[in-house]
């Protein structure tokens, strides 16, 4: 059954490691589930006219939406890993993506600071404007997402928000049990760390 979800939230929240734990999830319950990642989509096509102005975020995430909906199409679960944090975005996704099920994952800002292994955050000694979605440049979180789940907690359990999102998707998708997210959670913790 074709469905998107959509986990957005701003840089370091959690996205990407939530993705992962979702699709394991959805595989071992016997979903055709593949992840696209933003960071990923933007590695990929290296467009030297988009960088990370707004326009041009606005730019890649109708990449990353038009990228869901043609996955979907041919009958998958897409689990998207974005930022894309602009109503447009959420609105076009509600009108075409089938099964969108849209998640926020919230996390302070000096949280955020404090996981950046990316460097996106710096120290905040950078002049001038950086275009850091949340900082310099404004964000518009979703008006109504299907679950706003908060990140802030310093867990090991990577899975925890992946089990929210497993629990309150409608459809095909049922909650597993905690050990199985839980032996799910150590292995892409330790593929990732590694």
């Amino acid at each position: 059954m074709a469905q998107v979800i959509w986990i957005t939230g701003l840089s370091a929240a959690g996205k990407t490691s939530t993705a992962e734990v979702v699709v394991k999830q959805l595989r071992a319950r016997g979903e055709t589930a593949v992840m696209l990642d933003g960071d990923a989509v933007r590695e990929i096509v290296r467009d030297p006219n988009v960088g990370h102005d707004r326009a041009s975020r606005l730019a890649n995430a109708y990449r990353i939406c038009r990228l869901a909906h043609f996955m979907a199409k041919q009958d998958l679960v897409v689990v998207v890993a974005t930022m894309s944090l602009f109503h447009e975005i959420h609105q076009w996704n509600r009108e075409n993506l089938p099964g969108y099920f849209e998640v926020l994952i919230e996390v302070d800002l000096e949280i955020l600071r404090e996981r950046d292994q990316k460097g996106v955050y710096g120290n905040g000694k950078s002049a001038g404007p950086r275009n850091v979605g949340g900082v310099d440049l404004a964000v518009e979180f979703p008006r109504h997402p299907h679950l706003t789940t908060d990140n802030n907690p310093a867990t090991d359990d990577r899975g925890q928000i992946a089990r929210e999102v497993i629990v309150a998707l409608d459809g095909p998708v049922k909650a597993v049990d905690q050990e199985s997210f839980r032996r799910t959670a150590q292995s892409v913790g330790a593929k990732t760390q590694g």
